[in-house]
């Protein structure tokens, strides 16, 4: 029999990203991709395409001379912006500044065109608004696709940096019974007819529903992670999750995706040396590997951000209790929409004062009141704050936030009768209390906020492909 195994990729044409590190030396090549522009001079066609695999296009130069195959103009003549094209040529350096190499074509086929009346992308900036409503064409832009290739890369960071610390990757579940974060935001998943229900002024029997209780989408995958933290010692999660908030915010979503490690044996401090030198390691990843995108983010959105990228990167983070946070708000004079009080839950302009004006950097804020922190962290002996922690840089304020969780068994069913819980709802979590349970802590990060911070975009919905928002569920 013949071997059908084989390098499928041996077979495919080299992207343009890799034509465009290539040492120009006339070697026939062949581009595929997008036509971004199309510019006609005396006796020449410059075509730019694009392929997504980098910031930049190629250059594909025809002579549309007198001795020029007729075939080949009549082609160009009729090439549409967007249209999807195959070129052959050679590799030459070229002329122009700006662009190493550039292709010296000699033939064109269109895959695909696209009619320049109807195609809603032209050479020209379109607001982020209007690109919203095109979403299945934004990424064809120079915006879109840098936030692409950021977000893919920091993805690949984050595997990377939890499976070179020896943290077991685990799936949680997507469907759940409990609220992992008390806060009541649950979108319901059920098969009941909701609709019939609601005519016959019926209360739904959720015992006679798909999985015989009320169920929802998960707004966390932490407690999960717990269960398995203390059996593999560390473990990370990293997928969607969902709230149900009726919020309009350049900050929220109703789907987006987290990163949740939880680690056993490990307490507050632990947490704080993770969280530091996880942040430390993606944005050095993304400075290093995506230096054009992030040159464009600053040109067109965030004057200065690769600065900002490198001075958290190569900064010691600093250390407060909110308790001194809070003396540091009162006193500095300034005029907060928010006053600042003890037992207030800091808000994002007092979060931006603690890191951009008091430490002049990333700072860990610790030891929050119980009252504003969810039910499994970790009581302090004053009986006040809990172990809990946020981390907060410049331009943003928190980033990241996480606790050391109670260990113990008491203090963790009382605080649950404090906040009324059905305890019979978290049996399984409580066990973890009940058998060899140790000291353990985790932080939650979310993705597409950490996108927002390292591009500079203003609008969480510009940072992931898709957004899932309240009265919008397009594409």
């Amino acid at each position: 029999m013949a071997d059908l195994t084989r390098d499928i990729f041996k077979f495919m044409i080299p992207l343009i990203k890799e034509l465009l590190k290539t040492e120009p030396g006339g070697q026939e090549i062949c581009v595929q991709g997008w036509v971004r522009t199309k510019r006609d001079m005396k006796n020449l066609v410059f075509v730019e395409v694009n392929d997504g695999s980098c910031f930049n296009s190629i250059q594909c130069t025809f002579n549309t001379g007198s001795d020029a195959e007729s075939s080949i103009v009549q082609t160009l003549a009729e090439l549409g912006t967007g249209a999807a094209v195959r070129i052959t040529g050679k590799l030459v350096e070229s002329p122009a500044s700006g662009q190493k190499v550039e292709a010296a074509a000699e033939s064109i086929v269109i895959l695909g065109n696209s009619p320049a009346e109807t195609y809603p992308l032209q050479k020209k900036r379109h607001s982020l608004e209007f690109l919203r409503e095109i979403a299945h064409l934004r990424p064809r832009t120079n915006t879109f696709g840098a936030v692409a290739r950021v977000r893919n890369r920091l993805a690949l960071a984050i595997h990377e940096f939890f499976q070179e610390r020896h943290f077991f990757y685990v799936h949680t579940p997507i469907i759940t019974a409990s609220d992992g974060e008390g806060a009541g935001a649950l979108f319901q998943v059920t098969t009941l007819d909701l609709n019939a229900l609601s005519k016959s002024g019926k209360e739904p029997d959720y015992s006679k529903d798909f999985f015989g209780k009320w169920t929802g989408l998960a707004v966390t995958g932490q407690l999960e992670a717990e269960a398995y933290a203390q059996a593999l010692t560390r473990v990370y999660t990293f997928g969607p999750t969902f709230r149900a908030e009726n919020s309009h915010t350049t900050r929220h979503l109703s789907e987006f995706w987290m990163i949740e490690p939880e680690m056993a044996f490990a307490e507050l401090e632990d947490n704080m040396a993770l969280a530091e030198d996880f942040l430390k390691y993606l944005f050095k990843a993304v400075i290093n590997d995506c230096s054009d995108d992030l040159t464009f983010f600053s040109n067109f959105y965030e004057k200065g951000i690769i600065e900002t990228l490198e001075l958290v990167a190569e900064s010691k983070f600093a250390h407060i209790s909110y308790t001194d946070a809070i003396k540091e708000l009162e006193k500095s004079g300034e005029e907060f929409d928010f006053k600042p009080y003890w037992g207030c839950d800091i808000q994002t302009e007092h979060e931006r004062f603690i890191a951009e004006k008091l430490a002049k950097g990333p700072i860990i804020v610790t030891d929050y009141p119980k009252e504003i922190k969810a039910f499994y962290m970790k009581q302090n002996g004053d009986g006040k704050t809990v172990r809990a922690m946020d981390v907060l840089v410049p331009r943003l304020g928190e980033i990241i936030g996480g606790s050391q969780r109670e260990d113990d068994l008491n203090r963790l069913e009382s605080r649950m009768d404090e906040l009324g819980f059905n305890k019979a709802d978290y049996a399984w979590y409580l066990d973890l209390r009940r058998y060899g349970t140790v000291p353990h802590s985790g932080f939650g990060l979310g993705f597409e906020r950490l996108i927002q911070y390292v591009t500079g975009m203003v609008n969480i919905r510009d940072v992931i492909p898709f957004p899932r928002t309240p009265g919008s569920a397009e594409f």
